[in-house]
């Protein structure tokens, strides 16, 4: 189901895209609309990945410059039954980590040092299968698109008039009517639309990661610490550039709020709630595997696990 939601909200915001092209310009504006898209989107698909980890000053590390870090990856790649993603670990105090890649042969996740220095050994677990989940899922290929084609739609929101070329015979659109709707209208719109998507896979994932770490506790236990730190550690970095803030397990943006339309991320407080559930604890019962709807890749290739013992160690 979440896969479905996902796919139905990407085909909108690509309709969406092509209907401000044709706003602008008509027919024409709609071709032109959809070679830019094809365009971004194949630029987005191979370039993506590098140009994110530059953005946040990643560091690639491999077992001999980090090797309790990388070996902890290593196994649960191997749980997971996928290649093992390149690791990268960011200089920035925030407790955050985030994946990307197009797909499981060519992934990377990375994690700041904030995060390896707030959390004991079982939550970064947790924290690095939901991340290796949203590589599993494919969902890193389908944000880039999605944040691909927000942004598409927000430049061609600044470039309405350019694009009419002052010409009020705009013939099939809506002439300044059209364009103000567009301007106004289309960036509001692809935001709304690039953040359901966000909060679609970001549940996914969790079940995705409680299901490869064998341990969903452990999960939502780091993801209330990644809260708390979020809140009060910033991330100029994200600030600078909010478009790739869905990307991380928590919004590295301030002003978080409740799961609601303008948060690109679900409530910290939901995601919980239903990692407990799924763990059985008191209080809450267990869902099905239906209702909880992890990926299918997940499902097939993770067996149940007993939970990991929770040993805190040290995280320089």
């Amino acid at each position: 189901m979440n896969t479905m939601r996902a796919g139905l909200l990407l085909a909108a915001l690509t309709g969406l895209f092509l209907a401000a092209g044709y706003l602008i310009g008509a027919e024409q504006g709609m071709i032109i609309a959809f070679a830019m898209a094809l365009g971004m989107n194949a630029f987005a698909y191979w370039n993506s990945d590098k140009m994110v980890l530059r953005m946040y000053g990643a560091k690639q590390v491999d077992r001999a410059g980090a090797p309790r870090f990388y070996a902890l990856i290593e196994d649960l790649a191997r749980r997971a039954n996928m290649p093992m993603p390149k690791v990268y670990i960011m200089e920035n105090s925030q407790p955050n980590a985030f994946a990307t890649g197009r797909n499981p042969e060519n992934a990377a996740i990375a994690a700041t040092t904030g995060l390896l220095d707030m959390l004991d050994e079982c939550e970064i677990r947790g924290v690095m299968a939901h991340e290796l989940a949203h590589v599993l899922n494919r969902d890193t290929l389908v944000m880039t698109i999605t944040a691909t084609l927000a942004g598409a739609i927000g430049m061609l929101a600044n470039f309405a008039f350019l694009f009419r070329g002052g010409n009020n015979d705009n013939r099939g659109g809506m002439g300044a009517i059209g364009t103000i709707a567009v301007m106004i209208l289309a960036p509001l719109a692809a935001m709304l639309v690039q953040f359901a998507i966000s909060r679609t896979r970001e549940y996914g994932a969790d079940a995705g990661g409680a299901a490869i770490s064998g341990d969903p506790l452990a999960l939502a236990s780091a993801l209330a610490k990644l809260e708390r730190g979020a809140r009060h550690i910033p991330n100029e970095n994200a600030e600078a550039n909010p478009a790739t803030a869905h990307l991380f397990i928590v919004n590295p943006l301030s002003g978080r709020g409740a799961d609601n339309l303008f948060s690109t991320h679900p409530s910290t407080a939901n995601r919980v709630k239903k990692l407990q559930e799924l763990a059985g604890s008191p209080g809450g019962k267990t869902p099905s595997a239906a209702a909880w709807d992890p990926a299918a890749q997940v499902k097939a290739q993770v067996k149940a696990a007993q939970p990991q013992p929770r040993r805190p160690g040290p995280w320089g």
